[in-house]
């Protein structure tokens, strides 16, 4: 791998989920021991960034425990509006994250798509929910993930507008670590060590690298 390229890798929930999933999330959420033997496997490669998304209470309970044993830091990308909700974290538990040495970014408010926002949701994604947890933890908030990695070319424009340091996707390819836009990998019910080896560290076939490519240029794009 080249010296400035970084697999990120993303997980969801861990465990049995405490509250009624959205359509398409349970294909993300993975079992606890499978969570352990999947960090095991990273920890071993040269240049990997772990992260969660959706704020579940499962980050703190059973992810932030392993990371700890292991010596790993992750970014957490957490819900504002689902703070203190049932199986999501609360304040307390985020603070615990960002005391850990976690970094703590924005998932917005609400988990809908940032593409086509109207001005006063544009405001309460990308600026009230990070308002809310910059005071939560003390400390600004300058990293996102795009909910249900959706982007267009407008929604990276704001998000540079309202100088947002780095962005990460899902476009499950590589990233260059120096880079603004992050895409990821993230981990699905199905997978294993090994299957997370094949597909993460192993170079593409070309017409696959350049689909890949393709898909990304035409979000940032259109």
């Amino acid at each position: 791998m080249g010296r400035d390229r970084v697999i990120n890798v993303c997980f969801h929930g861990i465990g049995t989920p405490p509250r009624e999933l959205e359509p398409g999330e349970a294909p993300y959420w993975v079992e606890r021991d499978q969570f352990h033997a999947i960090l095991d496997e990273i920890k071993t490669w040269p240049s990997v960034r772990i992260s969660f998304d959706d704020g579940n209470a499962s980050d703190a309970e059973i992810g932030l425990p392993a990371l700890r044993e292991r010596g790993l830091r992750a970014d957490f990308f957490v819900l504002a509006g689902r703070l203190g909700t049932p199986g999501s974290l609360d304040e307390s538990a985020v603070r615990e994250l960002h005391r850990a040495g976690m970094t703590v970014g924005t998932h917005g408010m609400a988990h809908r798509s940032w593409r086509g926002m109207d001005p006063q949701t544009l405001l309460d994604e990308l600026v009230v929910a990070r308002t809310r947890l910059a005071g939560v933890v003390g400390d600004p908030v300058d990293t996102a993930a795009c909910p249900l990695g959706r982007y267009d070319r407008r929604l990276l424009g704001e998000l540079r507008r309202l100088r947002y340091t780095r962005v990460f996707t899902s476009d499950r390819r590589v990233a260059r670590g120096s880079a603004w836009l992050q895409p990821r990998f993230s981990v699905r019910c199905h997978d294993t060590p090994e299957s997370i080896r094949a597909e993460f560290l192993a170079r593409p076939a070309l017409p696959r690298r350049a689909r890949l490519t393709a898909v990304g240029v035409i979000k940032r794009l259109r």
